[in-house]
């Protein structure tokens, strides 16, 4: 599947933004679906990933409880709920899609800005 977010954007601390992931193809549902992102100047990290029965979910312990990560198997989308927001959340976002046993890839990423 090829892998296309959206919804970055500025928002003040403690707001709240909701980022999408349209990915093409139909075998959607036999991957499972994550998020990473990457702050300026640092790696990509793990923020949290989801099955691909949406039955098991997993977080970054800095995002628990303020993330909720979630799919939608009809519409091949994924969505990442970003509540409470802190300026450290700032980085590019990326949608990630991985066959089970396989790494993630990654697609374009969506920027996050979250002022102080």
């Amino acid at each position: 599947v090829q892998l296309q977010a959206s919804g970055g954007g500025l928002v003040e601390a403690g707001g709240s933004l909701r980022l999408s992931c349209a990915a093409s193809g139909d075998a959607f549902r036999l991957y499972h679906m994550g998020w990473f992102r990457q702050a300026p100047g640092k790696g990509r990290e793990f923020v949290t990933t989801i099955s691909r029965s949406s039955s098991r979910t997993e977080y970054a312990d800095s995002v628990k409880g303020r993330f909720t990560i979630s799919r939608d198997n009809a519409k091949n989308a994924v969505y990442l709920q970003m509540n409470s927001l802190k300026p450290e959340d700032t980085a590019v976002y990326y949608c990630a899609a991985a066959l089970p046993g396989n790494p993630y890839y990654w697609g374009q990423g969506t920027l996050v800005t979250v002022s102080s």
